[in-house]
């Protein structure tokens, strides 16, 4: 519910009057008394989409469109005009349950912080970010999202597009990019204090195994999928009024972490293996924006001016045609991710199919476990390296298997084989001697690692590839 007050220009007082009354609404009259160009300021309640129409028409009724004007939120209404008024607009559901436009406007303005609050809030939650990425804590990651004053940026961008304020427009577009830039360097100087100072004595490849940095180098299209969802919720919580505190956590969610990591990327020296981190920054930008800006314009926003609105009309259509052009390029790059994904998994299971068929003919043998390693070249991604762990019983002679294996994962039919280079192929022997219970209610089992003076361990070959024809 809102509460609504308008003042009344001359000469216009009797129209206005009219157009509540009939409209049925509730109103109450005051004498203005300062001698300005009003005669009466007039207070009324209304349903919330009831808002926009009801201004438009008084405007109609001659009520100047930059006339002083304040909409209030309102607890409680007690009259039967206003409850006939509420079932009338909930009837015809012309609005829907969106807010009038310069409430719109109103509260992209106040989501949109303050320069100053904008840039230390923006560094600290990178800051937290970064400690909670090499702490592997997800309970701090979370914190850090909600510190990040992400979602006015956002939303003051789309809202001004659509209602064509340029000035909301611009400051949007710009803390935007600010924004992204003071979160990677924030993270980046935060990191690098933290390695040159040894508080985290980790080599780069220990810090991108961390599962919290690991899981965001790697991008795939659920990624645009948690962006776009952001973007919708949080155009859907401004426009209806709802709070927007927790989207702006999730937008936060799709922003903060990732700039983090190409921050840590940076402060460790290694730009390429952020690849993909910094690919997804770029995408949920977009994302967000590219959602939030084409279900503002789908919900029926539009400027003030009516020979304003084809104006605003070519440029949001322009606006949201680029996002969802460059949002498409990007968005390949997951979709080769995910491929990429679905491949090495694929090539994984043939080859833990190929070494058991191998072990199937030697009945002492098992493997114990099955490792890939892969030449990371984002966004696809090669192997180099099979690493097979085969137990044995003690005191027993083990077989070459490295170049058997190598040859056999050879013959696969496999995507990820049809790339130049070698694949090495290491195995490694490990005594295992299983004792049973008298009972035999249990077994027990000790692994010891296979003498080196008895058994060749590791052994390793390296399996050339015919060209696939």
């Amino acid at each position: 519910m809102r509460l609504v007050q308008v003042m009344v220009p001359a000469g216009k007082r009797e129209s206005i009057l009219r157009t509540l009354d009939d409209e049925g609404i509730d109103y109450v009259v005051t004498e203005e008394t300062s001698n300005r160009e009003y005669t009466a300021s007039v207070t009324f309640p209304l349903p919330q989409a009831a808002v926009e129409p009801v201004l438009e028409q008084l405007r109609e009724a001659g009520l100047d469109r930059d006339a002083y004007t304040v909409v209030l939120d309102a607890e409680t209404v007690v009259s039967r005009r206003f409850d006939e008024l509420v079932d009338r607009y909930e009837e015809e559901e012309e609005n829907g349950d969106r807010i009038a436009r310069e409430e719109l406007a109103a509260r992209a303005h106040s989501l949109a912080p303050r320069w100053r609050t904008f840039v230390i809030m923006t560094a600290v939650s990178a800051v937290v970010a970064t400690a909670g990425l090499l702490l592997d804590s997800a309970a701090v990651v979370v914190g850090s999202m909600v510190i990040a004053p992400l979602i006015g940026p956002a939303m003051a961008t789309s809202t001004g597009s659509v209602v064509d304020d340029r000035e909301l427009l611009l400051r949007g577009v710009k803390q935007q990019v600010a924004g992204g830039v003071l979160a990677v360097v924030a993270a980046a100087a935060f990191a690098t204090v933290l390695r040159t100072a040894h508080v985290v004595p980790l080599e780069a490849a220990d810090v991108f195994a961390i599962d919290e940095v690991r899981e965001r180098l790697v991008p795939d299209v659920l990624s645009l999928v948690i962006a776009l969802g952001a973007g919708v919720a949080g155009a859907l919580s401004l426009s209806t009024g709802v709070s927007t505190a927790l989207v702006g956590v999730m937008i936060a969610a799709a922003l903060v972490p990732p700039t983090a990591v190409v921050g840590i990327g940076l402060a460790w020296g290694s730009p390429r293996t952020v690849s993909g981190a910094l690919v997804l920054v770029l995408v949920n930008f977009l994302s967000i924006n590219f959602a939030a800006l084409a279900v503002l314009w789908l919900t029926g926003y539009r400027p003030k001016s009516w020979f304003r609105r084809e104006e605003a009309r070519t440029a949001t259509l322009k606006r949201i045609a680029t996002l969802g052009l460059a949002l498409l390029v990007l968005s390949s790059l997951l979709a080769g991710v995910t491929y990429g994904t679905y491949r090495t998994a694929t090539f994984e299971e043939n080859t833990r199919l190929a070494v058991d068929d191998v072990l199937a003919d030697y009945e002492a043998l098992n493997r114990l476990s099955l490792t890939v390693g892969y030449e990371e070249t984002f966004p696809f991604f090669r192997p180099e390296r099979v690493t097979v762990t085969v137990g044995h019983p003690p005191g027993s002679e083990t077989p070459a298997l490295a170049t058997r294996l190598a040859g056999r994962i050879e013959t696969l039919d496999n995507p990820l084989l049809r790339t130049d280079g070698p694949i090495t192929v290491e195995v490694r022997y490990v005594a295992v001697d299983v004792g049973t219970s008298e009972r035999g209610g249990a077994t027990a089992a000790t692994v010891r690692p296979t003498d080196p003076n008895r058994m060749p361990t590791p052994v390793a070959a390296r399996a050339h590839r015919q060209p696939t024809r």
